[in-house]
C-alpha cells in the first residue's frame, strides 16, 4: 500500500475532521498514546508526531504528560442559513473518503439537516438482510445490491424530499457510486427536486487509497470487515478517477490537501453565491 503522505499526517487529518464534524467535542480527553497507536495500527512515535501537529494548530492541548484534551471553542457557535429556494447537497464518495465528515461539517456551518444513508437505514437494512438469509453486514452480494440497496436510496430521497417540502435545505451523504455515473438518474433527480422548488448540487469527495484504508480501519464498522480482510482485492475495484458526468464540485480529502473544514466553507460559499462550475 503506497503512502503519498507520512502516516502521522494522515492521522492528524482524521482528528481534524472529527473535531470539525463534532465527533470529538471541545474538552474531550483523548485516549492514552499507546491506546491511540493500537486503535490506528501505527507506532507510538507516529501518534506523538500527529499530536505535535495538532497541538501546534491549537486543536489539542497537553494538560499533563499523559493527558491530551481537544480544544474547539467555536463548536458552541450555531449558525443557521435559511434560503428562499432550498438547496439539496448530494455528497458521494467511496467508503472512508470522508463524505460523512464533510456532511457533518457543512451541517454545523449551516444548520441544515444532515441525512446520511447508513444512519437513516442501517437498522432496517440489517434486519432485512437477516430475513433474506444474509449477514447483516453484507454489502457485496446480489441480494443486497438488487433487493436492498435500491430501497436504501429510495428512503434517503424521501427524507430529503420531506425536508424540502417543509422549506428546509438538506445535506445528503451516501456513496452514490452507481447514481453519480448515471446521467439519467441525475437528470431525473434534479428535475424532481426542481418541481418542489429546490436546487441540487453534486459533490464528489476524492481520497487516495492509503487515506481511505486509515479511515476505514479506524471507524471499525462491521460492514467494512470484508473490505479490510481483502483490502488489495477491494482496492483493485476502486476507480480514483470516477466523477459525476455533469457539473459538480470535488473535495480533496487526501492528507496533502487543504483542511476539510476550510474546503467546506469554500464549497458552501460557492453554492450560496451560485458560482458557475
Amino acid at each position: 500500500m503506497t503512502r503519498p503522505e507520512p502516516l502521522h499526517q494522515q492521522i492528524a487529518r482524521k482528528f481534524r475532521n472529527d473535531i470539525a464534524a463534532g465527533v470529538l467535542h471541545d474538552g474531550s480527553v483523548l485516549p492514552a498514546t499507546r491506546e491511540l497507536a493500537k486503535q490506528h495500527g501505527v507506532s507510538v512515535f507516529t501518534i506523538n508526531e500527529a499530536m505535535r501537529l495538532l497541538t501546534s494548530e491549537g486543536l489539542v492541548r497537553s494538560e499533563s504528560r499523559s493527558k491530551r484534551v481537544v480544544t474547539a471553542h467555536d463548536q458552541t457557535r450555531r449558525d443557521e442559513i435559511r434560503l428562499r429556494q432550498p438547496r439539496v447537497i448530494l455528497i458521494g464518495g467511496y467508503a472512508g473518503s470522508g463524505k460523512t465528515e464533510l456532511g457533518r461539517i457543512m451541517a454545523r456551518q449551516t444548520g441544515w439537516p444532515m441525512l446520511d444513508k447508513d444512519t437513516l437505514t442501517r437498522p432496517v437494512v440489517e434486519a432485512a438482510l437477516e430475513m433474506l438469509g444474509q449477514s447483516p453486514n453484507d454489502r457485496e452480494s446480489d441480494t443486497y445490491l438488487e433487493r436492498v440497496r435500491p430501497r436504501e436510496y429510495e428512503a434517503l430521497a424521501s427524507a430529503a424530499t420531506e425536508n424540502i417540502e417543509c422549506g428546509n435545505s438538506a445535506i445528503v451523504t451516501a456513496p452514490f457510486l452507481k447514481e453519480f455515473k448515471d446521467s439519467n438518474w441525475i437528470s431525473k433527480t434534479v428535475a424532481r427536486y426542481a418541481d418542489i422548488g429546490a436546487q441540487v448540487t453534486l459533490v464528489w469527495v476524492y481520497c487516495d487509497l492509503a487515506s481511505m484504508h486509515t479511515y476505514v480501519r479506524h471507524r471499525g464498522a462491521a460492514r467494512d470487515a470484508v473490505k479490510l480482510a481483502n483490502w488489495d482485492e477491494y482496492a483493485a475495484t476502486v476507480d480514483l478517477e470516477i466523477r459525476p458526468q455533469v457539473p459538480h464540485y470535488v473535495i480533496d480529502n487526501c492528507t496533502s490537501s487543504e483542511p476539510l473544514r476550510d474546503q467546506a466553507k469554500h464549497l458552501l460559499k460557492s453554492v450560496l453565491d451560485g458560482e458557475e462550475l
